[in-house]
């Protein structure tokens, strides 16, 4: 397996995490306040989640898919693809930081 597949895979992997921890405080949050913006980053949490979680079981559930992946994508590819969920866990780690202060 390549490095950049297992990379990949991780940053799935503490997204799912990260997106879960966000989650919690933000429906904790909509119970308490009702509000609409409270709501919308609720909603932006599930459907990032949704999209991570598909990523994380096609790249480690899903044999076919995961086989393919791992060896028949070229390195510059996986490095294109490992970029996008590495800068979103940044992201979500930032964000998770200034939503639990």
């Amino acid at each position: 397996m390549s490095l950049w597949f297992d990379l990949a895979r991780a940053a799935h992997a503490l997204n799912v995490l990260l997106l879960v921890g966000l989650g919690y405080v933000w429906v904790r949050n909509y119970v308490e306040f009702r509000s609409k913006h409270t709501l919308g980053l609720l909603l932006f949490s599930v459907f990032l989640l949704a999209e991570n979680a598909f990523a994380l079981y096609i790249y480690t559930i899903d044999g076919t898919l995961a086989q393919w992946f791992a060896s028949a994508v070229p390195d510059p590819a996986w490095q294109g693809l490992m970029m996008l969920p590495m800068l979103e866990a940044v992201a979500l780690v930032f964000l998770l930081w200034v939503t639990w202060d």
